[in-house]
C-alpha cells in the first residue's frame, strides 16, 4: 500500500480565526495549571476510554484517578498530539507551533544534548505564563534539548567538551520555567544505572539528574557521576522522585511569602510508561510495582504497572488539590480554581488494540494509533466539569491538538497572542479549543501530526485532517484526512498519497484517493496543505497573500513551484557582480512588486573587493577556501517592503553544512541544508517558515559557528521564496 511513505505528517487546514485578544475567563481568580504528560500512553491504556475503546475486562488495565478526573471534567475521543514521538510533540505543546517548522523535520532529538530547538526568545506555554504572573515549574522529561558548558564558563559544542560540573547553559529555566528538575530526554537514555560499567570518566549516556542548572551527579572525575545516594540515576526510583518533586514544589509555592499570592503554572512530563519498563515501589504512599489490576480484579504485567504509575502519580495531586487550602481564595480548596489535564506524548508503543484503542498502527505512526490519544481536564471554577467525582463527567469529539494549548491558556487569562503581522514570533499553529472544553464547538480547526513507520524511504511525510469541508459549493460529509510524501515538509510541494474518512473507516483500511468523484476534495486539501505548510504558521495564513516570488540563482532551468509562484532568476544578474550590494527590483505582472539587496559581508564588514559567484547550486561569494559562503561569510538581504519569508534553500554541495542565520533582531539558529543525510537521522530540507520579515530589516545567512562553538559552514544559497505583504 504504502509506496514512498516512511515517518508522516498530518497538516491542518482552514483556520477557525484567533483573536489577538480574548476575553478573560469567568472567574475573576486567574487558575492554577497543571499540565501531567505521559510518555507512549495510547487510548486503551485508560479504563476512563473502556466504554469507547471497547476493551474487555480481562485486557484492560484499571486507572481509577484518570476516571476520577474524567468524571470531574471533560475526557476528549478526538485530541491529538503534534506528533507521534516525543521530541517535536514537547515542542510543539511548548511553543504553540509545529516542530518541522524548526529544524527537525522528523524523528527525535539524539545524544546526550541534543542541541536545544527552542531559541532563547521564542515565547513558550512557560513565559507566556510568568508574563501573566505565574510561578512556572517543571518536573520530568524535558527532551528538547540542552547545553553544557566547558571548563571555562563558554557553550559548549557538545558531548565532549562540556563540563558537568559547570551550570549547564540551556535548560528549562531559559525558557520560561522558575524551576525544574528534569531527565534530559527518555529516562533510559538520561544517566546510567548505579553499578554500570559504562560509568568512567568517559562515559557518554547522559547528564544524569538535572536541578536547574546543574547535573547533580556529576563528580570531579570527568563525566562520571556518582553511583549512589540520593544524587545517583536509579530507573526504578523515577516516579516516585518525581511525584515527591511535583509535591515539594507546591509546598513550596504555596508556603512562600513572595508566591503564594501566584498562580502556578506545573508541567509535569512522567517519564512512564516509555520503555524500559521500571515501575517504582511506591508513589507516595501507594504501592506501585506488582500493584496494576485489570477491571476484572486479576494482576497484569510491568508495562501495565509502568501505566498504573501515572494513574498514581495524578491522584496524589488530585488528592493534594482536594485537601489544601488556596491561599487566593478564602474557604475555597486548590482544586476549585485549577486546571489539571491528563494527556499522553503519542500513541503507545506496542501495537495492539488494547493499547492504541480501535485504531491503526501505534507509535511513531500518523496512522491515528500514533498520535490519537486521552487527553482529560477539568476546571470546576472555570466551568470544565463540575469537580464532582461521583458524577459521569462529560464528553467532548471535538477535534484538537496539544499545540492548542498555548492559544487556549492566553484565552482563559485574556493575554495577548504575539501578532505575526508585526513579525512577532510566538504561538504560529496554535488555536484556542476553550469553546470546546466549556461544550461547545470549533469549527474547522487546523491539526498536523509526523513520523510515520510504515513509510519506506523518507521518515519525514504528513497528513492533513479536515472535516466536512466546502468545496465549489459542495460539502463533503466525512472527516476527511490526506497523506502527502516527504516532499511537503522538506521542499514545499504538495504530493497526495492517500485519503481516508475517518468517520466512515476509522482503522483507516479503505483508501480513497483514486476515486474520480473525491478529486476536487483531494485538490482542495492539496492546496490547503500546502498553503499552511508554506505560510508559516496557521495564523499567517489567514493573511498570507496567494502570490510567490521564488528568487533562484541556480544556473540552469531549476524547477518551478505552480501558478501560484512566481520566479526570478538571478544567476546572470549576480554572476561576477562585487559582493558589496546588487539590488533586484521585480517587474511581475499580476504580482506584488518588491525590491530585494543582496550584500557579501564578513563580520560587520561589507565584502567591497570580492565578487559574487553563482552555478548550478545556487549563490556563492569569491575570496574563501572555496567558491561557496565560507570563512566566516554571510549573506545579507533586505527588502523595501514587509514579506513573509516562506523558505530559504541552502544547498552544502561539496561544502558542509552548518553557521546561522537570522531574522531582524531575533535570536540566531542553525542552518540546515536541502542536501543533508536522512539516513544519520540528520535533518535536512529547506530553512523553513522563517517568519516576518519587515522593510529594511536584514535577513543574515552567515557561515560562522554558531554561538562561537559549533561547527562552521560552506555552502551556496539556491533560492528564496517569499510573499510581499500588504502595507
Amino acid at each position: 500500500m504504502y509506496k514512498k511513505l516512511i515517518f508522516l505528517i498530518a497538516l491542518g487546514a482552514v483556520v477557525c480565526p484567533q483573536p489577538l485578544h480574548a476575553e478573560p475567563g469567568p472567574n475573576k481568580a486567574r487558575p492554577n495549571i497543571i499540565l501531567m504528560m505521559a510518555d507512549d500512553m495510547g487510548m486503551g491504556d485508560t479504563s476512563a476510554y473502556q466504554d469507547f475503546t471497547g476493551n474487555s475486562d480481562q485486557v484492560q488495565v484499571h486507572t481509577p484517578q484518570m476516571d476520577r478526573l474524567a468524571r470531574m471534567g471533560v475526557r476528549f475521543t478526538d485530541a491529538h498530539t503534534p506528533s507521534s514521538r516525543c521530541t517535536p510533540t514537547r515542542y510543539a505543546l511548548l511553543t504553540g507551533r509545529y516542530p518541522w517548522r524548526n529544524r527537525l523535520k522528523h524523528w527525535v532529538l539524539f545524544g546526550a544534548q541534543g542541541d536545544p530547538m527552542i531559541e532563547p526568545d521564542r515565547p513558550t506555554l512557560a513565559t507566556m505564563l510568568r508574563d501573566q504572573g505565574y510561578y512556572t515549574a517543571m518536573v520530568g522529561k524535558w527532551h528538547v534539548g540542552l547545553r553544557y558548558r566547558r571548563s571555562d564558563g563558554s557553550p559548549a559544542a557538545g558531548w565532549k567538551d562540556a563540563d558537568l560540573t559547570r551550570p549547564l547553559a540551556d535548560t528549562p529555566l531559559d525558557h520560561g520555567f522558575d524551576d525544574c528538575r528534569i531527565t534530559s530526554r527518555s529516562h533510559g537514555t538520561s544517566g546510567p544505572q548505579p553499578g554500570d560499567k559504562r560509568n568512567t570518566p568517559k562515559q557518554s549516556i547522559g547528564p544524569g539528574h538535572i536541578h536547574g542548572r546543574t547535573a547533580i551527579g556529576a563528580t570531579q572525575a570527568g563525566k562520571k557521576l556518582v553511583d549512589d545516594g540520593p544524587n545517583g540515576y536509579v530507573l526504578n526510583d523515577l516516579g516516585g522522585r518525581h511525584s515527591d518533586s511535583a509535591i515539594e514544589f507546591l509546598d513550596k509555592h504555596l508556603s512562600g511569602r513572595a508566591t503564594s499570592k501566584k498562580p502556578f503554572f506545573l508541567y509535569y512530563a512522567c517519564n512512564s510508561n516509555h520503555g524500559p519498563y521500571t515501575p517504582d515501589t511506591h508513589v507516595g504512599a501507594e504501592p506501585v510495582a506488582g500493584a496494576a489490576r485489570n477491571m476484572a480484579g486479576g494482576g497484569m504485567d510491568k508495562r501495565s504497572d509502568f501505566v498504573y504509575e501515572n494513574d498514581v502519580a495524578l491522584g496524589r495531586l488530585l488528592d493534594y488539590l482536594q485537601a489544601t487550602d488556596d491561599p487566593r481564595n478564602r474557604g475555597s480548596k486548590l482544586i476549585e480554581n485549577t486546571v489539571v489535564i491528563f494527556t499522553s506524548d503519542n500513541g503507545a508503543e506496542k501495537n495492539d488494540n488494547t493499547a492504541t484503542g480501535p485504531f491503526r498502527s501505534n507509535k511513531g505512526s500518523v496512522y491515528e494509533g500514533g498520535h490519537r490519544v486521552p487527553f482529560i481536564v477539568a476546571w470546576p471554577g472555570g466551568g470544565i466539569g463540575n469537580g464532582d467525582a461521583s458524577d459521569r463527567g462529560k464528553t467532548s469529539d471535538a477535534l484538537m491538538g496539544l499545540q492548542d494549548m498555548f492559544a487556549t491558556f492566553a484565552e482563559i487569562l485574556g493575554a495577548d497572542l504575539p501578532d505575526p503581522r508585526t513579525g512577532a514570533k510566538g504561538a504560529e499553529d496554535s488555536v484556542s479549543v476553550l469553546s470546546a472544553w466549556r461544550g461547545g464547538t470549533i469549527p474547522n480547526r487546523p491539526i498536523l501530526l509526523n513520523d510515520h513507520k510504515e513509510a519506506k524511504e523518507d521518515h519525514a511525510a504528513g497528513a492533513i485532517r479536515l472535516d466536512a469541508p466546502v468545496v465549489n459549493g459542495v460539502r463533503y460529509e466525512g472527516k476527511w484526512k490526506l497523506f502527502f510524501d516527504a516532499d511537503l515538509l522538506r521542499k514545499g510541494k504538495a504530493n497526495p498519497t492517500e485519503l481516508y474518512d475517518l468517520a466512515a473507516d476509522p482503522q483507516e483500511q479503505n483508501n480513497r484517493i483514486d476515486e474520480k468523484a473525491l478529486r476536487p476534495l483531494v485538490s482542495y486539501l492539496a492546496d490547503q496543505a500546502l498553503l499552511h505548510r508554506t505560510a508559516g504558521g496557521h495564523r499567517l495564513a489567514e493573511f498570507a497573500p496567494a502570490g510567490r516570488i521564488v528568487f533562484d540563482w541556480r544556473t540552469g532551468t531549476g524547477a518551478d513551484h505552480g501558478d501560484t509562484t512566481h520566479r526570478v532568476r538571478l544567476a546572470r544578474q549576480f554572476a561576477d557582480r562585487k559582493a558589496e550590494g546588487v539590488t533586484v527590483a521585480t517587474a511581475i505582472e499580476d504580482a506584488a512588486k518588491v525590491t530585494m539587496t543582496v550584500m557579501g559581508m564578513k563580520g560587520d564588514r561589507a565584502l567591497d573587493n570580492e565578487t559574487f559567484s553563482p552555478n548550478g547550486n545556487g549563490l556563492g561569494l569569491t575570496g574563501g577556501t572555496h567558491l561557496q559562503v565560507d570563512d566566516g561569510q554571510a549573506l545579507s538581504i533586505r527588502f523595501d517592503r514587509n514579506v513573509i519569508v516562506e523558505s530559504a534553500e541552502v544547498v552544502a554541495g561539496n561544502g558542509t553544512c552548518g553557521g546561522f542565520y537570522r531574522m531582524g533582531r531575533y535570536e540566531p539558529l542553525h542552518i540546515y541544508c536541502v542536501d543533508g543525510d536522512n539516513d544519520t537521522q540528520d535533518q535536512s530540507g529547506i530553512l523553513s517558515d522563517l517568519g516576518v520579515l519587515r522593510a529594511g530589516q536584514i535577513l543574515r545567512l552567515d557561515s560562522s559557528r554558531h554561538l562561537g562553538v559549533d561547527e562552521p559552514g560552506s555552502w551556496r544559497l539556491a533560492a528564496l521564496t517569499v510573499r510581499v505583504l500588504e502595507n
